[in-house]
């Protein structure tokens, strides 16, 4: 739809689909989306305190994914550059590119459809002086912000035929506390192995414990029966919470290598304030008999319930095949939402409302 580059309009079409911008540049991005009719934008301020988080981990551990021209760390800019405020910079970037952005899309918004924002921060190298020192002011002009606004129908939660469709098909992906533009080109092999009714591929490293999706988190409500009787853990978790259910959400933690999602953050509050048994554990396959609901989270879709998760038979030989010379098992739950899936739905829309970024604050 548009395409701001440091909060200029593009005046060619912007690429479509955004993957194709993503996988243009190097950076960190993230991506958020308008609610109640583009009147306010949803988890906006978490927006940018990951996308700031992204930029210091990429800048601090494998500047290559930040920078180009490619950048070593050893780099003298680099050492210049170690003064970054990446918690004010980020945001002032994309506040700015924002407020030139949001007058424009509003105008070309159409119908009931929402607004749907890629923010990505990419180093630009050659923006730089040669053999100056870098000041402050070269560090303002060092960073490129690409902003992509498109159109964007919100997935109605609830419909039987809107669940997810689930594979797993590969590996954890490296440096996976920061969302990192390529990863998009990283994850495209992994598509060769997509069954056709697959509407999302996850992760495991051993196709037993399964980590999270490629573009979101995974959940899933477990019965306790097989926990160990004389274990900590059984003495104080192991009983039925104010719903009624011996059950526990359980998610991969973010040590394991998962991407510190937005709304996986909001799920993981709104449960322990409302008193559903949580533990960041990454949900077995070889105990999917005790699964009794299970669901997945990113900004666009918030919360989605999932009918289905096919896994491999056999994970050693996965990488040389492709969907179709892959025996499957395959894990179908109940249509529709379960009962907890849509009371962790109700309760992260409550926590959406309550932290609304007005759209417009960027309306002059």
């Amino acid at each position: 739809m548009l395409l701001f580059v440091n909060g200029v309009v593009s005046p060619t079409a912007p690429p479509s689909p955004v993957t194709t911008l993503l996988q243009s540049y190097p950076g960190a991005y993230t991506t958020f989306r308008t609610q109640n009719s583009c009147l306010e934008l949803v988890f906006y301020e978490r927006h940018l305190q990951r996308l700031a988080n992204s930029a210091k981990i990429l800048f601090e551990s494998c500047p290559k994914l930040l920078f180009q021209p490619e950048i070593s760390s050893t780099s003298a800019y680099l050492q210049q550059m170690k003064s970054i405020e990446w918690e004010s910079m980020i945001p002032s970037f994309v506040n700015d590119s924002m407020t030139k952005a949001i007058p424009y899309a509003l105008k070309e918004r159409k119908g009931e459809t929402e607004l749907a924002f890629t923010a990505l921060v990419t180093g630009n190298l050659e923006n730089l002086i040669p053999d100056k020192r870098v000041d402050e002011e070269d560090i303002n002009r060092v960073f490129d912000m690409h902003l992509h606004v498109s159109l964007y129908d919100p997935i109605v939660f609830g419909v039987r035929t809107n669940g997810a469709h689930l594979a797993v098909v590969g590996r954890a992906r490296d440096i996976a506390n920061a969302k990192y533009s390529d990863w998009v080109r990283i994850r495209k092999p992994l598509e060769k192995l997509r069954p056709p009714s697959a509407t999302e591929l996850l992760l495991s490293n051993d196709g037993d414990q399964i980590l999270e999706g490629c573009l979101t988190n995974f959940f899933v409500l477990s019965r306790k029966d097989d926990i160990e009787e004389d274990s900590e853990y059984a003495e104080n978790e192991l009983r039925k919470n104010k719903y009624g259910y011996s059950l526990e959400l359980q998610t991969a933690p973010i040590s394991d290598g998962v991407l510190p999602g937005v709304v996986r953050e909001v799920v993981i509050e709104v449960c322990l304030k409302i008193g559903i048994p949580i533990r960041e554990v990454a949900p077995s396959w070889s105990k999917r008999h005790l699964w009794e609901e299970a669901f997945i989270t990113n900004s666009l879709r918030l919360l989605q319930h999932v009918e289905t998760i096919r896994v491999p038979s056999s994970w050693n030989s996965l990488s040389s095949k492709t969907w179709k010379e892959v025996t499957w098992e395959e894990k179908q739950f109940e249509e529709g939402p379960g009962s907890i899936t849509a009371i962790i739905q109700k309760e992260v829309l409550k926590m959406a409302k309550l932290e609304d970024h007005s759209v417009k604050s960027f309306l002059k």
